[in-house]
């Protein structure tokens, strides 16, 4: 789960790292306000979920309070579009207003926090070069990135945190400050089963304060039940509608840019599998839907709805392995969801396993008209063929 700068800065100080003050605005007036409070001049920050806000216009710096009531209102509502967000952009419906920084003579750092897939563990990582795209960073000059790999069951080191405060360059007055800075910021991660946590630019100021000038916080949805008050920061304005609609039912569906065929599988791996077939045949799927090993007719019922409700889908792909899941309460659901919707679309039908031929009985016999195929090539074949997606 993603959630917004501000968010992640209240929590970061909740755990003792150091950032400026600021608070939310919702609009101009509460900016203005805000302003005043903490004394101009301001920073105006778009809180949307995407990097590169400030190449955007989306981070504005105001003098006065004529500057931030100005600036506040040509952000809200505007639809800022940045590397991140993709052509159609992100509308803008809350603002961070933050004390200005005197950047003279400071200097602009990098630090994150990551799972590591491949050794399985959190990696803390380091740049001197800071305030900019670190993917470009990391790519032109790899030696740049510097790195210490977490060992869960003991933490994040003293002597780690050192090794990269000397390697970025702190110092060495500042060193025991930029431990605790960092050693925090690893207990906020840890503390909140946080899944990334960037800090991009860590300023290091003139007067030799330390500052998480700005804060990426995700957050491991699977862990969330052990945080209940985490969950209230999820805002579904920034979140896909028909996602937002495919949690409620527990099913798991990201939409795809470009595609025309709709997909629905039981199992991420198997789900993988059928968007690459889809792919090879060629044509595009138009969505990652997994409705799970378990699923129920109405669960069944309700991710065909959600799969239609992208008029962009032409043709629908259902690929299922009869395990936990009977293919026959899978062809229950699907029969239920094409007459109660009046399914326009074909839909294309491949399931194997448990109670395989009764749920291939169940579709012959409703009188609806599925392609019903066993094997997997030949019904990606069909699909795409019925999406009109031969290219």
């Amino acid at each position: 789960m993603k959630i917004h700068e501000y968010q992640g800065k209240a929590i970061l100080a909740s755990f003792g790292v150091p950032v400026p003050k600021g608070k939310v605005a919702y609009t101009a007036g509460e900016a203005v306000e805000i302003g005043k409070e903490l004394g101009f001049p301001v920073v105006v920050k778009a809180q949307i979920h995407a990097g590169g806000r400030g190449k955007g216009g989306g981070v504005k710096l105001a003098r006065s309070a004529e500057d931030c009531e100005s600036i506040a209102k040509t952000m809200l509502g505007m639809t800022l579009v940045t590397h991140q967000t993709g052509s159609e952009g992100r509308v803008v419906r809350r603002l961070l207003i933050e004390q200005g920084m005197d950047l003279a003579g400071s200097r602009e750092m990098y630090l994150a926090i990551v799972v590591d897939r491949a050794s399985g563990r959190p990696v803390f990582m380091a740049s001197g070069q800071g305030g900019m795209d670190i993917e470009e960073v990391a790519a032109k000059n790899p030696k740049a990135i510097l790195k210490e790999t977490i060992e869960p069951a003991v933490g994040f080191q003293a002597f780690q945190a050192r090794k990269l405060a000397f390697g970025l360059g702190i110092p060495a007055a500042l060193v025991p400050k930029s431990v605790a800075f960092m050693q925090s910021l690893y207990r906020a991660f840890e503390g909140t089963d946080a899944s990334l946590l960037e800090i991009n630019p860590f300023l290091q100021t003139k007067a030799g304060e330390l500052l998480a000038l700005d804060a990426k916080l995700n957050l491991d949805d699977n862990a969330l039940y052990r945080h209940s008050d985490l969950k209230e920061l999820r805002d579904f304005d920034e979140e896909d509608p028909l996602e937002v609609e495919a949690s409620k039912f527990s099913l798991n569906y990201i939409k795809l840019e470009g595609g025309n065929v709709g997909c629905m599988v039981n199992g991420a791996g198997l789900a993988m599998a059928t968007m690459d077939i889809i792919k090879l045949a060629g044509g595009c799927p138009a969505n990652f839907l997994d409705v799970g090993g378990g699923a129920s007719a109405e669960q069944i019922k309700n991710a065909f709805r959600i799969l239609l409700a992208d008029k962009e889908v032409r043709a629908v792909l259902i690929n299922i392995f009869g395990g936990i899941l009977r293919c026959d309460i899978l062809a229950e659901g699907v029969i239920a969801a094409v007459r109660d919707l009046r399914v326009q679309v074909p839909v294309v039908v491949r399931m194997k396993g448990n109670n395989e031929q009764k749920g291939k009985e169940m579709l012959r016999g409703s009188g609806l008209n599925f392609v019903a195929t066993d094997d997997m090539k030949e019904a990606a074949r069909r699909v795409v063929a019925a999406a009109g997606a031969d290219r």
